[in-house]
């Protein structure tokens, strides 16, 4: 490291180079190098599309989990009724039909819950557009997750966002698993909220009939989620996940990565395993809307993934989804999402996951109805200090008492369990419904 008042950084993580310029300020010998002294510049990389794809060895006796098979086939990890709204002008209504059963359940063991998932958003947007084609691809990817028996939809009636247009976007029709009505409909607030209530009722004992049978693993969708990170995250939490992940899809499984901003200077370790030149790039492509994204909204894109994050996980990358996009292809996937949990989890959720993994060195306390959420500790202080909060120690790596493969085989053992119905400390404590985040693009007018 020169010592010069002017100096320049040249950094070699692994196989790239990013070369950080501290202006006239400089950085001395022993001097802490930050952000408060350290920026990001450009620098090229080479994508090398598909050059360290591996064949993938799957195992011969797969892994099974005790998981609710809905009439189309899908697999259910969890049993929620969900009432969803098209605009936040509907979201009392939603959550005063959830209310009523809140405490009210004890006829319906099989049933976890009535959940009521509102937003800010649905008008003061223009009712056609990436903002509207967005909101509308999230909200029915919630309609139809198989975690859910059934929806109820509820509009006010005048919003931008109509109920008709939803249903239509997203291939839904009206049936006995969905409803879908507006309050000015059925003529005001306490009409509206009697009829979600009745369509509930009516709906409890179908639900109540479903049961957990032994399905393949390969029925998981896994959504991969890394928030409040610390020092420790790149070499105990995030490998543990990513060898985890490894056994997933050597199980037929699928996982879903996201947070493109946080990716950003390291997609071209992805795109040398996608498995075809055309899914390498999709994700530049994707990386491409985000520098215009935020260069319109005058900000920049960050390179913060660290050598840890880099090195986990072997395995190919088969395909690349849009934000809230059905995903359909199994093994390692990448969905295009911002940085910011809630709002990423919501779109894997979208997606179909139905389970999410996410590690954190600092603490975050998080869940995401009606799919469940563990939570991987990076650090054994953190893991006893917040013992209500963690689901998994991997500070066990940091500690030399366990290997990452080790800590990924005892968490892919936990995952197949919380699949199969137990219950997470965010599950124990009621988190879920709040989080639900839907990405907001565009001006609100």
């Amino acid at each position: 490291m020169t010592t010069t008042e002017e100096a320049t950084i040249v950094l070699h993580p692994r196989d790239d180079v990013a070369i950080a310029r501290t202006g006239m300020k400089g950085v001395r010998a022993g001097e802490h190098v930050h952000v408060h002294n350290v920026a990001m510049g450009e620098f090229q990389r080479d994508y090398a599309f598909c050059s360290d794809v591996k064949q993938t060895n799957f195992f011969e006796n797969k892994a099974t989990f005790q998981g609710i098979r809905r009439a189309d086939g899908r697999v259910a990890t969890r049993n929620y009724i969900g009432i969803l709204t098209s605009v936040n002008c509907s979201a009392t209504v939603a959550r005063m039909i959830a209310e009523h059963f809140k405490n009210n359940l004890s006829d319906y063991p099989n049933v976890d819950g009535v959940v009521a998932l509102t937003h800010k958003s649905g008008c003061g947007m223009a009712s056609e557009g990436e903002p509207a084609d967005v909101l509308r691809r999230t909200i029915a990817g919630y309609a139809r997750h198989p975690n859910f028996f059934s929806t109820n939809i509820v509009g006010l009636g005048c919003e931008a966002n109509q109920v008709n247009v939803l249903l239509a976007s997203g291939g839904l029709k009206r049936s006995e698993r969905l409803a879908a009505f507006t309050i000015q409909e059925k003529g005001g607030t306490r009409k509206a909220v009697e009829n979600g209530i009745a369509r509930v009722k009516e709906m409890l004992p179908e639900a109540n009939k479903a049961k957990r049978a032994p399905v393949a693993a390969s029925e998981l969708i896994v959504a991969l989620q890394c928030g409040g990170s610390d020092g420790y995250s790149g070499i105990s939490a995030n490998p543990a996940l990513g060898a985890a992940v490894d056994l997933l899809v050597r199980n037929g499984g699928t996982a879903i990565l996201s947070e493109t901003p946080e990716i950003y200077g390291a997609e071209h370790l992805l795109t040398r395993r996608a498995i075809s030149k055309e899914v390498g790039e999709t994700l530049v492509a994707r990386i491409r809307w985000w520098e215009d994204y935020t260069r319109r909204n005058r900000n920049e894109m960050n390179n913060n993934p660290s050598p840890g994050n880099k090195a986990g996980g072997t395995t190919n990358l088969v395909a690349v989804y849009e934000y809230a996009e059905p995903v359909s292809a199994k093994g390692f996937v990448y969905m295009d999402t911002p940085g910011y949990d809630p709002v990423s989890a919501t779109g894997q959720v979208a997606g179909g996951a139905n389970l999410i993994c996410f590690t954190t060195g600092r603490g975050s306390a998080f869940g995401c109805k009606p799919v469940p959420s563990l939570k991987l500790a990076t650090n054994t202080p953190l893991f006893v200090h917040q013992e209500d909060d963690m689901d998994f120690n991997c500070g066990t790596i940091v500690e030399g008492t366990e290997s990452i493969a080790e800590a990924g085989k005892r968490f892919f053992q936990l995952m197949l369990e919380t699949a199969s119905g137990r219950r997470t400390k965010g599950e124990q404590f009621g988190y879920g419904e709040d989080e639900f985040a839907p990405w907001t693009l565009g001006a609100t007018m």
